[in-house]
């Protein structure tokens, strides 16, 4: 429909199934459970908005359009849109690779998946292609699934590479492209067939509300994630939609903020004695630092510090004044927190450590404050 995601982004009521009839610059919400049908006289039919609803259908339209795909689900919580992605693709006894670095969320559904439906889960370190192509060429592989940047280790995969793969081998490909957002990378232009995010986060910007989306590429895997998102009520209701929608016209400026924010700070906290490393894709210590500037146009506002000793994190995250001990991330307020005690307790030591993390590591989640007031908090927090 428009040639710019941004110009896209601003004027998203044009995404909607049908012209408001008062011309308004943000499409109503259609906030009921069910829709009389001798009413209705439009190409699109309408029943029961767990089934479908005008609200919602406006924002998948634009998702479709900015993640250049053939259709979309919008989800009740991201996590949501990972176990519709599980419950389209696999059956029992399927087998699946996922990077051993993903969301603690991710981590923990796959544990019910293994004992409910017995599904086998390859970890696999995604930097390691000879490693995650044994395991395809010796296993019936049905899917697998990244994140780029990973959570919370902030790897880099060459989402190209993997799909390459993946295709060879005839698995489907997945990528939770929460971290990066389509302002920054199109996991379908770069060969995966579902691009999934947490909309809770920088798609949103406010944190004021959970929510998740599921891209198809193709016209056959977006019937069939409609199919099971109406079969297992996976659909978020319009009310969600609206407040998610709100942050929609914002975004490309507020990643950029909390990219620009986060370098500095990154680049500050590079500096101190008190840090045995920094983890930030933007930094040229970064280990992909060169595939990250060429896959993504905006850098994350996360990144992973790593202090001297599991103590000083501790007392780093007790007094920090303006930087709240919150999980999640993409907010407008600063935050930091353990993931091993908090996003990811999911996982063991022994877990933690294979992905590079530890009780000293703390996660920095840079917000849209003034840089002098968070530096001032961090040493004041350190002192």
């Amino acid at each position: 429909m428009y040639k710019n995601i941004e110009t896209a982004l601003s004027h998203i009521a044009k995404f909607a199934p049908f012209e408001d009839v008062a011309g308004a610059s943000h499409f109503p919400i259609y906030n009921t459970g069910t829709f009389d049908l001798k009413k209705q006289n439009g190409d699109k039919i309408y029943d029961y908005t767990r089934s479908d609803n005008p609200t919602r259908e406006m924002l998948e339209n634009l998702f479709t359009e900015v993640e250049n795909g053939a259709g979309c689900v919008c989800t009740h919580t991201g996590i949501a849109s990972v176990a519709l992605l599980f419950e389209t693709v696999l059956k029992a006894n399927s087998h699946i690779i996922v990077e051993a670095d993903c969301y603690g969320g991710t981590f923990r559904l796959l544990k019910v998946f293994k004992e409910k439906y017995n599904i086998t889960v390859h970890f696999a370190n995604f930097l390691e292609f000879d490693n995650v192509e044994e395991i395809l060429k010796n296993n019936p592989i049905e899917l697998v699934l990244c994140e780029s940047p990973t959570n919370p280790g902030l790897k880099i995969i060459d989402l190209e590479k993997v799909a390459t793969l993946a295709h060879k081998y005839e698995a489907l490909f997945a990528v939770d492209n929460s971290l990066a957002t389509f302002i920054s990378q199109k996991p379908l232009d770069l060969g995966a067939d579902f691009s999934l995010f947490s909309t809770t986060k920088y798609i949103s910007g406010h944190g004021a509300v959970v929510a998740g989306a599921i891209v198809a590429k193709t016209q056959e895997l977006s019937q069939q994630i409609h199919y099971y998102a109406n079969a297992h009520g996976r659909s978020q209701n319009p009310m969600d939609v609206y407040l998610i929608s709100l942050g929609i016209p914002t975004l490309k400026v507020r990643m950029k903020e909390h990219q620009d924010l986060s370098i500095k700070i990154a680049q500050f906290l590079e500096k101190q004695e008190y840090i045995k490393k920094v983890t930030h894709p933007a930094l040229k210590s970064h280990p992909q630092y060169e595939l990250a500037n060429k896959q993504m146009k905006y850098m994350p506002g996360v990144f992973c510090v790593d202090f001297t000793s599991e103590e000083l994190a501790e007392k780093f995250i007790e007094k920090t004044k303006i930087f709240g001990e919150k999980c999640s991330f993409g907010s407008p307020d600063s935050r930091v927190e353990i993931p091993a005690k908090i996003s990811h307790a999911s996982f063991s030591k022994e877990e933690l450590a294979a992905i590079g993390i530890s009780d000293s590591t703390v996660r920095f989640s840079i917000g849209l404050e003034n840089i002098e007031d968070l530096i001032e908090d961090i040493q004041q927090a350190v002192k």
